[in-house]
């Protein structure tokens, strides 16, 4: 099965993550990677493993970008990683012993979220599926991230993947308001009736971010993580916050723009 699989990964800055993704594709005939132009030394990590072909393409959308990187793989399978994903040993193991049915065109795999290299007994973050045929999916915008389509049949894994960012606070909170913005856009301008419990929670400003410290520290069990945990439960309630002050910005605007 590993044969018929390439990874695919995007990239942005992503040195202080990339090599230890690497690090667990070595079985890959092929790697691809599209960088949206880094200044870091990204490319010079890139370039030290000889089975990477790397193109660099203009950030847009995360669905754009995704969808042109499928354009670049040959394979019939792709392994679909953000650069701060390491595939565990347990995970190489299990895809390699797959035989999927013609049914079969994605799997799913749970995350183990690591805080300065520690795994965390519990995240926040539902499976991804990272494992899917490459005829058979297409990615579409849904928010500040990318959804992906696969028709077909999709299957959950039993081993975890690690989502393992060492990139800097500040580099995270650039990022978070980033998406954030997108986010807030997206409630504001999807009706009530078509979002989740969760979003309507989140679009009501108060509660969300004080219910996600909650989720995180006692039914993710993060308070036995000791700081890793309370780190990762205050990162999650910041989020929250940025997402309600963007969310009263937003809606401030507008009420001015519309008395004008």
């Amino acid at each position: 099965m590993l044969e018929k699989i390439t990874p695919l990964i995007l990239t942005y800055n992503e040195a202080p993550n990339i090599e230890r993704s690497l690090q667990k594709l070595t079985w890959a005939k092929q790697i691809i990677v599209i960088d949206s132009y880094s200044t870091d030394e990204t490319l010079e990590i890139l370039e030290s493993y000889p089975q990477i072909q790397f193109f660099q393409r203009k950030f847009d959308t995360h669905a754009t970008q995704w969808n042109y990187g499928l354009q670049q793989v040959t394979s019939e399978w792709v392994l679909s990683l953000d650069a701060d994903y390491v595939v565990s040993d347990q995970l190489i193991a299990e895809i390699k012993e797959l035989s999927p049915d013609l049914q079969t065109d994605g799997y799913f795999a749970r995350f183990k979220y690591c805080v300065l290299g520690k795994p965390l007994r519990g995240t926040i973050l539902p499976p991804r599926q990272l494992l899917f045929r490459k005829n058979k999916s297409i990615y579409i915008d849904d928010g500040h991230t990318q959804l992906l389509q696969v028709r077909g049949k999709s299957v959950n894994l039993s081993f975890y993947i690690y989502h393992d960012d060492r990139k800097s606070l500040s580099r995270w909170l650039w990022a978070q308001d980033r998406y954030l913005v997108i986010e807030a856009k997206k409630l504001l301008e999807t009706p009530v009736s078509e979002l989740s419990w969760g979003d309507r929670i989140r679009k009501q400003k108060i509660l969300a971010p004080f219910i996600i410290l909650i989720y995180c520290l006692i039914l993710k069990g993060g308070i036995l993580d000791g700081w890793h945990g309370w780190y990762y439960a205050f990162q999650r309630m910041l989020a929250e916050i940025i997402l309600s002050i963007r969310l009263i910005e937003f809606e401030k605007l507008e009420q001015i723009n519309s008395s004008n």
